[in-house]
């Protein structure tokens, strides 16, 4: 056999792998040495608004439930819903014959008993007065009677017997003197019966205004300016004492009621801006601010009542109970340096107001800190470490010292908060999504 022959395909093979194993580590040499294509973004100074939004609830200044005093047919109902009401108006008349027939009877005892205190006033004070004038004059006859008869008695014309008679006609006449003396003072305006017919006058007066306030009550009139929410009684019914007929809407401001997850409590405070918007009239803004943090907390949905008022009187379309959908900006920086949160990193050690960063300096990753301030839900702004044109790596997948070739990447800044119970940044409801169509948010 010709070992030459065998030997020429065997050297043919390795001087093929010999330049593919270099080319090889050629191609892996190069991937090592080629930079890490990073998303990036350039520092610079913009506008950052920190807001918070939930859903609040139309709520005037205070309702009225409207029910009957008295147990009574309804005659009339003079109102329906949606209607506006002064005060004093009459909503609702119950039947009231038996309470007008009650009336009237309290009136004649209080004209009877007034009659009898003019009486004892005018005749029964001339004719007590009469009567004592008759029993004084008749002490003065059996007065003289007995002083008569005493010298009779001595000069015995007459027997002694006849001195005794004398004398007990005056003691009777002195005794119905008395008497006529008790019966004048008795008719004088401290007198006994002239104070027991006031009396009896002032009793008939208290029920004449009682009979007078129930019949009164037969009407059931609005207690100020206000709107019918609801009517819940017809003619015929029966109205009994703490049943509601009527729901009214006192006339007063228009506040709004919020129930705010507890944990965005310490970014509200009362006199913050907001903006309004109801799901039915998207394109109508309203300016609002808020009024009122309620010092408690609802531990059942652990959320806080915070009202808000309108800045201008509120629109014919905002109704009780409706629906809006209210942002409340929390915080603003009209000119700052911002950075998206997904550059952040997090800084073993830092504060709260402190993390890292990678920047982009001379096409290598560095890492950097910083000091940042108002937090949204996708920017921060940055109170010191950066300047405005540096280029910051966005992402995870580079370290710091590594070389890398920065891709220009948008990052929005502004951020709304969904602030209601139970919502998330994703999903806000139908009432978020007006709010934020129309505010282009």
């Amino acid at each position: 056999m010709n070992l030459t022959t065998l030997g020429t395909p065997l050297t043919r093979q390795r001087r093929w792998l010999i330049p593919l194993l270099l080319i090889l580590l050629a191609v892996l040499l190069w991937l090592g040495l080629r930079p890490h294509l990073v998303d990036g973004v350039t520092v610079q100074t913009t506008r950052l608004v920190r807001s918070v939004q939930f859903s609040a609830r139309v709520a005037t200044l205070a309702r009225v439930e409207l029910g009957s005093t008295v147990t009574a047919r309804v005659a009339q109902v003079l109102v329906r819903e949606g209607a506006q009401v002064r005060a004093g108006d009459a909503l609702v008349r119950l039947e009231s014959d038996e309470l007008q027939a009650a009336l009237a009877q309290a009136q004649a005892a209080q004209t009877q008993a007034q009659a009898r205190l003019l009486g004892l006033r005018s005749t029964g004070r001339a004719q007590t007065q009469a009567s004592l004038a008759q029993a004084q004059a008749t002490v003065h006859a059996a007065q003289a009677d007995v002083a008569r008869t005493q010298q009779l008695v001595a000069q015995g014309f007459v027997s002694p017997a006849r001195l005794d008679e004398a004398q007990r006609a005056l003691n009777v006449a002195q005794a119905a003197q008395t008497g006529a003396a008790a019966q004048v003072q008795a008719s004088t305006e401290s007198g006994t019966e002239i104070s027991q017919a006031q009396a009896q006058l002032e009793a008939a007066r208290a029920a004449t205004q009682a009979a007078q306030a129930r019949l009164n009550q037969a009407v059931l009139r609005a207690p100020s300016d206000a709107r019918v929410l609801t009517r819940s009684v017809e003619p015929g019914q029966i109205a009994q004492p703490g049943r509601a007929l009527l729901s009214l809407a006192l006339a007063g401001p228009t506040q709004l009621k919020a129930q705010v997850d507890e944990r965005f409590l310490a970014e509200l405070m009362p006199g913050q801006p907001a903006t309004v918007v109801a799901d039915a009239f998207a394109g109508q803004r309203l300016a609002a601010k808020v009024a009122f943090i309620a010092p408690a907390v609802d531990v059942q949905r652990g959320a806080v009542e915070v009202t808000l008022t309108l800045d201008q009187p509120a629109p014919a379309f905002l109704r009780e109970d409706m629906t809006l959908s209210v942002e409340v900006e929390t915080a603003r920086r009209d000119q700052t340096l911002t950075v998206p949160l997904a550059a952040l990193r997090t800084a073993p050690g830092a504060t709260d107001d402190a993390a890292d960063v990678l920047l982009a300096v001379d096409g290598r990753a560095q890492l950097q800190r910083i000091r940042v301030g108002v937090r949204s839900l996708q920017a921060v702004e940055v109170l010191d470490g950066l300047k405005a044109g540096d280029t910051l790596l966005l992402g995870n997948g580079v370290q710091a010292g590594q070389r890398v070739r920065v891709r220009d990447a948008a990052a929005p800044l502004a951020s709304t908060t969904p602030a209601s119970p139970g919502a998330t940044a994703g999903s806000a409801g139908a009432a978020g999504a007006a709010l934020t169509n129309a505010m282009g948010r």
